[in-house]
């Protein structure tokens, strides 16, 4: 389960995107390469396409990993799950990205979706929603997203399942310094690892904040975030993080 570090113990280990170093992203190779590498969880990141499936990928088309032109939001399921992207790999559900994580890894969902509009996350959510209690693993899932319109959707939808609210250094003043987490009281914030000061740590876990911050490879910046106590660091090669932290 999603929950603060206590005493001396390591971060989390999440898989961003899976082992995204080693195997395609958000593909189930990477899945189960996190997992066989010895990864608590994984990062992945979900779009709705136009039949309605709840897919698991990144970007809004697939100009950088397909090579070709073609939105998600434009395509249907029979239409994606037919594209090739590198080594030979394939776009999953939802669905399958559970079964390649198998029965113990975390599992963090960043929703993604255009806009501030409620009308752009109200069906994700949803179908997400749907999906993670009828596989019933809430107790393993933490859903984030960089827009508090969908962390606050989530929040009345799924209670029960906790959110997290990311933030970059490249947002607008706002986002950037979570201006809205004390609207919204999130489970957890996922700031990126640049936004990491000891100091701010230090405070939002004070406040009973969980913090996963991403995108974090090197040793040295590992142990670094270790030692401010982060609850888990997202990474691309979990194996290294895991050799890094135990060192």
């Amino acid at each position: 389960m999603w929950r603060q570090r206590s005493g001396a113990a390591c971060p989390l280990i999440l898989g961003h995107r899976g082992a995204s170093a080693l195997e395609t992203e958000n593909t189930a190779a990477a899945f189960a390469r996190a997992r066989a590498d010895g990864a608590d969880g994984v990062e992945l990141d979900v779009l709705l396409c136009a039949s309605g499936e709840v897919v698991v990928f990144h970007d809004d088309d697939l100009v950088r990993l397909a090579h070709r032109p073609g939105r998600i939001a434009a395509m249907s399921w029979t239409a994606l799950r037919d594209v090739e992207l590198p080594r030979g790999t394939r776009i999953p559900t939802l669905e399958q990205a559970v079964e390649a994580c198998g029965p113990d890894l975390l599992i963090n969902v960043e929703l993604k979706a255009e806009g501030f509009a409620l009308s752009a996350f109200k069906e994700l959510v949803e179908r997400t929603a749907a999906i993670v209690e009828r596989l019933h693993i809430g107790a393993r899932v933490l859903v984030s997203s960089f827009n508090p319109v969908a962390v606050w959707l989530w929040m009345r939808r799924a209670p029960a399942v906790p959110a997290g609210l990311l933030f970059e250094v490249g947002s607008p003043l706002p986002l950037r310094q979570a201006w809205a987490t004390p609207w919204l009281r999130p489970a957890a914030l996922h700031p990126e690892a640049v936004l990491c000061r000891p100091e701010d740590v230090a405070r939002w876990r004070r406040r009973g904040y969980m913090i996963n911050t991403w995108t974090v490879d090197d040793a040295a910046s590992l142990r670094a975030f270790r030692d401010m106590r982060v609850d888990g660091v997202i990474t691309n090669d979990p194996a290294r993080a895991r050799a890094a932290l135990t060192s």
